[in-house]
């Protein structure tokens, strides 16, 4: 059935293959046409023709069909829209449009097609006797998917629709693929994100989506050029990737013979321009971290800075404050946003809150009353919040807040006053230095900005710089290494100064209510097709190379796998069949925020209702690769809380032992065994 299936659609491209052949051979090939002058999209010209249809009929009145019966009604509507018509005939309005055939009714003589541009789409009545016979014959054998540059003018259908009359069609680009099917759309994730311009095509509320965002950094800058701020542009590639707790991408720069970073933030190299006496700064731009991909994270994302001298956090917060209202009402023409049904209101002021007071306030437990850290992790401990043997009093404290504060942050909030080991670029309180002038941003739970009192003491940093230098040497990845020449831009001196990061993806998710933060990237960071966990450049090439040689059947090694003893107990037959053994189709897999092992699975099992599961297998493999695949689940296992998220089942995974290292395999089966299919 799928070689039927692929042997028709292969026949089917030829058509249009051919169609493009016949079509050059006349001299009328598309693909050689440069220009087309495009006058109107088709929201103007529904609003035009609205504008000027009130104008012109102004004076008339709906028909009067009081005491009449339906034909009667009927005739007398029809005299009227006729009459209608001729009015507006008479004055016609011309336009040009462009865009993508979505739709064509042929009916002999006269045909209607739709067309989509950018600002939606508009209803066109093609007729043999307006455009020409030649051209109707060549529309009648257009597809689906071409580009058409028509001429023509505005007309109300007798349904009421606003339509085109077109006088002229040119076909400006042939589509030599089909389209998906349009009842159902673009709909598999995956495949969503790598044609994302299929999906610009096909779903129109994502295109909604990636022109709000253009909007909101727009409304972004608008606001802080008004308050004076430069934007500038910094270094991409750096010797030294500081300004946050992230791992960078390395590369080599092969004309200086010297390794570079990626950046990962934004902040050393606009401190160094308030240095220079640039008293406001921003910069939006592409950051890159070398992390894991879930709902909210990419390895590439967009971050906006921002520093302004003699101000400190009070002033970021009453800034962030005044730039949230301010782009949200320019945008979305109100101050009141919904988000998976959740309404958050940004009219109203934020909520302040420390740290200390979150972790009293949602965890029950005091921590001005820990005075060490063997007491921070004695209440980790019993707290079952998990922490590493490096980790200090104050990085337990954010361990606290991140486990239980974070999650109720649902309005407005700043969380101020962080703890001094988790904030090597912050000024210290002058009250109490153990904490730091910064706050966080939170809306919806998610962390949306972070800002500093920016520390300007050289010999304070020089200090953290060393601090950080040892959680490096202790196998922190994300530890920052000493910048010796920010070092001496701050010995220079540097005024005081408030900072803060912006995450723009996070602003724009919230703002047009996307679920994930890949909605909101045109092109997110994929996995590519076909490639496997780990496989390096040099892999590749060797994999590539032994493809010309004769093939040969794949010997596995297992002489060094050791597997666990098989159980001794016994078990009765009807303990086991209450077991519910599923097959389940993978729809979607991220990984789960703030854990390296969970990975999160949105799995169909046949009941109609996406099931979550959750499983400790990122070590092994990335989301991406899962998505699609059909696994084995246990079902009917009561839901298990896992980092907050409740886990109805397991998914079933093969695991042994090699060279002293577990080894795991997720028990994957063939695709075409059904969703729900039951084992036994």
């Amino acid at each position: 059935m799928a070689e039927q299936k692929n042997q028709d659609l292969n026949q089917l491209l030829k058509i249009r293959r051919d169609k493009l052949a016949e079509l050059q051979a006349n001299g009328k090939d598309p693909f050689q046409i440069t220009k087309f002058n495009q006058t109107h999209h088709s929201l103007e010209v529904k609003n035009l023709y609205e504008a000027h249809e009130a104008e012109l009929l102004k004076d008339r009145t709906e028909p009067d069909v009081t005491g009449l019966d339906e034909e009667q009604a009927k005739e007398v509507q029809k005299n009227d829209y006729e009459e209608r018509r001729s009015i507006m005939d008479a004055s016609p309005l011309h336009v040009a449009i462009a865009g993508r055939m979505m739709f064509k009714r042929v009916m002999g003589k006269a045909s209607f097609c739709n067309i989509q541009d950018l600002q939606g789409n508009i209803q066109v009545y093609v007729a043999r006797d307006a455009i020409g016979a030649d051209s109707y014959a060549d529309f009648k054998k257009s597809d689906i998917g071409d580009i058409f540059g028509l001429e023509g003018f505005a007309f109300r259908t007798r349904t009421g629709e606003i339509s085109i009359h077109a006088e002229k069609m040119t076909l400006l680009s042939k589509s030599l693929q089909i389209l998906p099917e349009k009842f159902h759309g673009l709909t598999n994730t995956d495949m969503r994100y790598r044609q994302r311009y299929v999906d610009l095509i096909m779903n129109p509320e994502v295109r909604d989506t990636f022109i709000k965002r253009s909007h909101i950094i727009s409304s972004i800058r608008r606001y802080l050029d008004g308050q004076g701020f430069l934007e500038v542009e910094t270094p991409m590639l750096v010797s030294n990737a500081g300004g946050a707790a992230a791992r960078p991408f390395e590369t080599h720069f092969n004309a200086l013979g010297e390794d570079f970073k990626l950046r990962i933030s934004l902040e050393l190299y606009l401190k160094r321009l308030i240095v220079g006496g640039l008293e406001r700064v921003y910069e939006i731009g592409r950051v890159f971290r070398n992390e894991g991909l879930d709902t909210r994270h990419n390895p590439e994302f967009t971050l906006m800075e921002l520093y302004q001298a003699y101000t400190d956090y009070n002033g970021m917060m009453d800034l962030t404050e005044n730039l949230y209202r301010h782009v949200a009402q320019e945008v979305l023409g109100t101050t009141k946003i919904v988000y998976n049904g959740v309404e958050m209101d940004l009219g109203k002021p934020f909520e302040r809150i420390t740290m200390v007071d979150a972790v009293k306030k949602y965890a029950g437990v005091d921590w001005n009353e820990v005075e060490t850290t063997e007491d921070a992790k004695k209440l980790a401990d019993e707290h079952h919040v998990e922490y590493e043997a490096h980790h200090k009093k104050g990085d337990i404290l954010s361990l606290f807040f991140e486990e239980f504060a974070e999650e109720h942050l649902i309005q407005p909030t700043f969380v101020t006053d962080h703890p001094i080991e988790i904030s090597p670029l912050t000024k210290k309180k002058p009250e109490n230095p153990e904490y730091v002038e910064r706050f966080e941003f939170f809306m919806n739970g998610w962390e949306m900005a972070n800002a500093y009192s920016e520390l300007n003491d050289p010999i304070d940093q020089k200090e953290r710089f060393k601090a950080q230098e040892e959680l490096l040497a202790m196998g922190d990845e994300e530890a920052n290494t000493t910048d010796e020449d920010f070092l001496n831009a701050l010995e220079i001196g540097m005024p005081p100064t408030g900072g803060i990061g912006f995450g723009i993806d996070r602003m724009c998710m919230l703002l047009t209510d996307s679920a994930a933060i890949r909605d909101v990237l045109l092109f997110p960071t994929m996995k590519s097709q076909g490639a496997k966990k780990g496989e390096t450049k040099a892999a590749k090439t060797a994999a590539a190379e032994t493809k010309t040689e004769e093939k040969v059947a794949e010997k596995i090694d297992f002489s060094n796998v050791k597997i666990e003893p098989l159980f001794e107990e016994m078990v009765d037959f009807d303990t086991f069949s209450k077991s519910d053994f599923r097959a389940v189709k993978i729809k979607d897999c991220v990984a789960v925020p703030k854990s390296k092992k969970l990975l999160q699975f949105t799995l169909d099992d046949g009941t109609g209702t996406d099931r979550t599961i959750l499983s400790g297998i990122h070590e092994y493999y990335e989301p991406e690769e899962l998505i699609g695949k059909t696994a084995i689940a246990i079902v009917n296992l009561p839901p298990r809380k896992m980092m907050g998220i409740d886990s109805s089942g397991m998914l079933i995974s093969a695991v042994h032992e090699e060279d002293g290292r577990e080894g795991l395999n997720l028990l994957m089966v063939d695709d075409r065994i059904p969703a729900g299919a039951k084992l036994y």
